[in-house]
């Protein structure tokens, strides 16, 4: 992934796509690609599947990188093809059953899970088991708490949730969110560095790496260590909802690849980071082998297994979200996800 990509940029633009994203208006359906793929497992022959990223690769996508070049979905009678998601993002994608599988996000999800056009799109698995974002800022300037955003820039990408969140977390520290001028986001290390704002949304296992990597001094704080409410899921593995109710096995057996994918990560973080890069070239290798080695410790770290979605956890922030009205229709608190095809 090229470090002048933002992250929060790029999702921001499938999160609108999503949005406004109905099954007539994304075009297409789901049934012939899940028809195919539950017929092709029953001949025999290798079952395809498509697996759309969100963005650019990066060390978030490692594990399936590293089971298509290990053989694990080989192993499952599985031919995986990983794809660049298109304009109107992974989950529209997924939606319309174009691609079975892809990767996702519990904030982005609940664009179109509290629309009245819901995708077919079900969240499966967690790909990093805790929320590893929070505000980054040029060291010594005073951001080294939500309240201390008061009178400084934040580079925003605009989109409701963003905003509502650091707003949240802003009062919750007794600061005034009114007086947080919001600036246009891009690059977090470059943004920060050529001074086109002060503070930005940042990944521990990117932006704050690749902050270490160019020399820029951060201070940092996760927005989990604010409000736990806070502590959601992203990324998530997506899959769709006619993929799941006709192949349920093939599904299954992508999650066991996968998560066998993931534990390698665990393991051989810079064996990853080199399948990542032998896979993707245009990769930085030195922050892909930094982040690989941050996100070992993230991919399970607390969870008794990879992949495993509490709950309790999910429920959490989606009833913030119901508290805030941040969506047209309300969330289903307990809905959007499932671990039925996890074995744990």
């Amino acid at each position: 992934m090229s470090k002048s990509i933002s992250r929060r940029s790029f999702v921001a633009g499938a999160a609108a796509a999503a949005a406004t994203c109905g099954l007539a208006a994304c075009g297409g359906s789901g049934a012939a690609a899940t028809t195919e793929a539950a017929s092709t497992a029953a001949s025999g022959d290798a079952t395809k599947l498509t697996f759309v990223l969100d963005y650019t690769p990066n060390t978030n996508h490692s594990g399936v990188y590293v089971a298509i070049a290990k053989g694990y979905y080989a192993d499952e009678n599985l031919d995986v093809e990983v794809v660049q998601p298109p304009e109107d993002g992974a989950d529209a994608l997924v939606g319309t059953g174009k691609a079975q599988v892809g990767m996702g996000y519990q904030d982005v999800m609940a664009n179109y899970l509290g629309s009245d056009d819901k995708l077919p799109v079900t969240a499966i698995a967690a790909t990093i088991q805790h929320n590893t974002s929070g505000i980054m800022s040029r060291a010594g300037e005073g951001i080294d708490r939500p309240r201390g955003m008061e009178g400084k820039r934040y580079g925003t990408w605009d989109q409701d949730v963003e905003k509502a969140i650091v707003k949240s977390v802003v009062e919750t520290d007794g600061g005034d969110f009114s007086k947080v001028e919001l600036v246009p986001s891009g690059d977090e290390v470059s943004g920060l560095k050529s001074n086109q704002f002060d503070c930005v949304w940042g990944y521990e296992a990117w932006g704050l790496q690749n902050a270490k990597i160019q020399g820029l001094d951060c201070d940092y704080w996760s927005f989990r260590s604010i409000d736990s409410a806070f502590d959601y899921y992203t990324p998530v593995i997506i899959a769709n909802d006619d993929f799941l109710k006709d192949s349920p096995e093939v599904a299954k057996a992508f999650l066991r690849a996968t998560k066998k994918g993931y534990e390698f990560c665990v393991e051989n973080p810079d064996e990853a980071a080199q399948i990542l890069c032998d896979a993707a070239p245009e990769t930085d290798a030195e922050l892909a082998k930094a982040s690989a080695e941050y996100l070992a410790d993230q991919y399970t770290a607390d969870a008794s297994s990879w992949g495993i979605i509490d709950p309790d956890r999910w429920a959490a922030f989606y009833t913030w979200m119901n508290d805030n009205q941040l969506t047209p229709v309300a969330l289903d608190v307990n809905g959007g996800f499932s671990m039925d095809y996890l074995e744990q």
